[in-house]
């Protein structure tokens, strides 16, 4: 039997989203659990599965469309199922025909912008020395940035020429391609000089961050508590690890299994700050931070107390790979009550991150270094590590987030009872 398939409320309180691509084309089947939808959000790119085998008889928004949540993106229809009539069907369940979402509820506002000189890149749209409406969708818009080129540039191929993802895909390709020749010097007015910065757009995930990280110092009062652990046997216990597992361990993974177990240490740090209630989590779920080249993502390892050293650090893995190549699930990056940053790798030695709300909690980690340390009235070479404990104060009082602390240096510089 034929049915829509509807936008999804990919994020908690989103009210739209991008249909980014269709992998499955039309009057294809599927397989239940088949992803039948990709969507972009402003944290990671979503695959929809499909809950039932079943046939693509209509997409009802073409790729690169932003869709309102609720909205049909499609018409499905029973393994084998076909239609004679895709309209009056559509019609029946309540979509008028030829105004489907993505010609009514989806049409973004056009960008306008001003067009200049005419670009080298052959097969494009030919330049106008005038300002122009560019109409594109936003993914479009988004993947014109990243590769550097301006929408004027390039010719639409969607409705009422409306610049889409396969355009900007085929002008980057067309570039790729094309012979290369030295550019003449730009000619400029006696006395002007060339602009000395760039303006780059900020991209979904660039405007997400900036929202929740100006929202978190706005309204969570933070308070910040400093440790140093000598890490020379967590090291130690790392290099043993390592020579007799097939799964390299990081030192963030132990330092993320001492956080994990520092929480079962001291409960009242395992909370969140809600506008009714403090909620209080009877699972121990944190977040790792992770760089990718569009911004800053942090997925979620789920039941971090619980797990082997080996698999906390295969989890990790599979989460940092998929967060670089923006194939994370959304609720992925959601839950949680603490946040792992580590820019230890880049010798940064300590600092102080901002929180990630509602979590209660995130903590920095800085590089582990050779330094003097006093051991029994004597100085000697040790290896420590410099923690930063950021804390929200709302959930937290100051004495609670202290004895997390030392419990947590307590397992980072005796590491075997992290494996116990």
């Amino acid at each position: 039997m034929a049915r829509l398939l509807r936008m999804p409320e990919i994020a908690a309180n989103a009210v739209e989203a991008v249909l980014a691509e269709w992998p499955v084309a039309e009057n294809a089947s599927f397989h239940a659990l088949d992803a039948i939808a990709t969507i972009e959000t402003e944290k990671a790119v979503v695959d929809v599965p499909a809950d039932a085998d079943g046939v693509i008889l209509r997409h009802l928004v073409q790729a690169g469309a932003e869709v309102s949540v609720g909205e049909p993106i499609a018409l499905l229809g029973d393994m084998g199922e076909t239609a004679d009539d895709i309209d009056a069907l559509l019609a029946r369940l309540g979509v008028a025909p030829g105004r489907t979402p993505a010609a009514a509820a989806t049409e973004p506002d056009p960008i306008v912008i001003s067009v200049g000189a005419p670009s080298p890149i052959p097969a494009v749209a030919p330049p106008s020395s005038t300002g122009t409406r560019v109409f594109s969708s936003p993914l479009a818009r988004r993947l014109a940035s990243d590769a550097g080129l301006g929408l004027p540039e390039i010719v639409g191929t969607g409705p009422g020429g409306r610049v889409v993802r396969r355009d900007v895909e085929r002008a980057i390709e067309v570039r790729g391609t094309a012979v290369a020749e030295p550019a003449p010097a730009p000619v400029l007015p006696t006395g002007a000089e060339e602009p000395a910065y760039e303006d780059i757009p900020h991209s979904r995930m660039r405007r997400a961050i900036a929202t929740r990280l100006s929202e978190s110092t706005r309204e969570a009062p933070h308070f910040y508590l400093a440790g140093t652990a000598r890490v020379d046997r967590l090291l130690k216990l790392r290099a043993r690890l390592n020579a007799h597992g097939d799964t390299k361990i990081s030192v963030n993974d132990l330092v993320v299994m001492a956080a994990a177990r520092a929480h079962v240490l001291v409960p009242a740090m395992n909370v969140s700050w809600l506008p009714d209630a403090v909620r209080s989590y009877s699972t121990i779920d944190v977040a790792v931070a992770v760089a990718t080249d569009k911004g800053l993502v942090t997925p979620v390892v789920r039941g971090a107390d619980r797990l082997t050293a080996s698999a906390l650090a295969s989890a990790t893995r599979d989460l940092v790979d998929r967060a670089r190549s923006g194939r994370l699930r959304e609720e992925e990056l959601s839950g949680g009550s603490l946040t792992i940053t580590n820019l230890g790798g880049f010798g940064t030695e300590s600092f102080a991150a901002i929180l990630n709300p509602p979590q209660a909690a995130i903590l920095a980690v800085g590089a582990a270094r050779q330094e003097p340390v006093v051991r029994k009235g004597r100085v000697a070479v040790g290896t420590v590590m410099h923690l930063t404990l950021s804390v929200d104060h709302r959930p937290v009082d100051g004495v609670v987030a202290a004895q997390w602390m030392a419990a947590l240096l307590g397992l980072l510089e005796n590491p075997l009872r992290l494996l116990m």
